[in-house]
């Protein structure tokens, strides 16, 4: 029994690790609802002819994630499965990747109802980082991302969030040695509080439909007053952290036309550190 995770919410920690006690390496599950005094029984989380390794587990809430790598497709994929009542129960595996080359050593992070997922693949002829997503905790999940593009090999990433920050960090040969780089996308989850002038307020960016086709409507409220609009700018980045747009907002209300790929892409109010997850189908 080997190569462990571990997730905490609460009082309940949440373990996985690889097992050989079935022939061939699978991912195994326990969980302690009282902060690790006492423990339930294992779960065995796969149940192939094929060995499922190198486990990353996340919890939000009641919701626990947990991601691997797989062989049961013949080559390595990204695999991903769920519990949203704390583990009691568990849904189907998920494929998250679907290419030729190698896709391995993911790791996730949770926030709500966004689900982060790093790996580091081999589909552009060496070893780089890639990133997906969920919005919906875990249900769809958006295109692959490309996060680094060096002719040096790229492996071995962990994810992980803070507030509106997500952090990847991995290994990188870009330098003739091994060496530590680190990322962030600066927007990443919703913030819905700002401290402004010494009090805090509530404010909110509504942004709807979404996901959206080829139109969005967008917001910019606020329950204590109207915004100042002078010099504030809506700001679109997409997932890998990229600013791909960057507009006035001299009202509180803008319909955007978009001439973007399809994909989750991130809208930020410059001024006020608003965060919104939109999704253009």
């Amino acid at each position: 029994s080997f190569c462990t995770s571990v997730a905490v919410s609460g009082l309940f920690v949440h373990v996985i690790w690889e097992d050989l006690r079935d022939g061939d390496r699978e991912i195994y599950y326990k969980r302690s609802t009282d902060g690790g005094t006492s423990w339930a029984i294992d779960t065995r989380l796969t149940d192939t002819p094929f060995h499922s390794i190198r486990a990353s587990s996340a919890v939000s809430g009641s919701n626990v994630h947990v991601v691997w790598l797989d062989y049961r497709d013949g080559n390595s994929e990204i695999y991903y499965k769920r519990s949203t009542d704390g583990g009691t129960n568990w849904g189907a595996d998920t494929r998250l990747t679907d290419d030729p080359a190698i896709s391995a050593f993911p790791s996730v992070a949770a926030s709500g109802s966004n689900i982060h997922v790093v790996w580091f693949d081999s589909r552009d002829g060496n070893r780089e980082i890639y990133y997906k997503c969920s919005t919906d905790g875990g249900t769809s999940w958006g295109t692959d991302t490309r996060l680094t593009d060096d002719p040096g090999v790229s492996e071995w990433p962990c994810i992980t969030f803070s507030g509106s920050f997500v952090h990847v960090v991995w290994t990188d040969q870009r330098d003739g040695n091994a060496e530590i780089y680190y990322k962030r996308n600066p927007t990443g989850n919703a913030v819905y509080e700002q401290e402004l002038k010494h009090r805090t307020i509530d404010v909110g960016l509504l942004c709807h439909p979404n996901p959206f086709t080829d139109k969005i409507n967008i917001e910019l409220g606020m329950y204590d007053g109207k915004p100042k609009m002078d010099d504030i700018f809506l700001e679109i980045y997409d997932v890998s952290g990229r600013l791909v747009k960057a507009v006035p907002l001299a009202t509180n209300h803008l319909s955007l036309a978009t001439e973007f790929k399809a994909g989750v892409y991130f809208l930020k109010v410059e001024g006020y550190e608003l965060v919104k997850v939109v999704k253009l189908r």
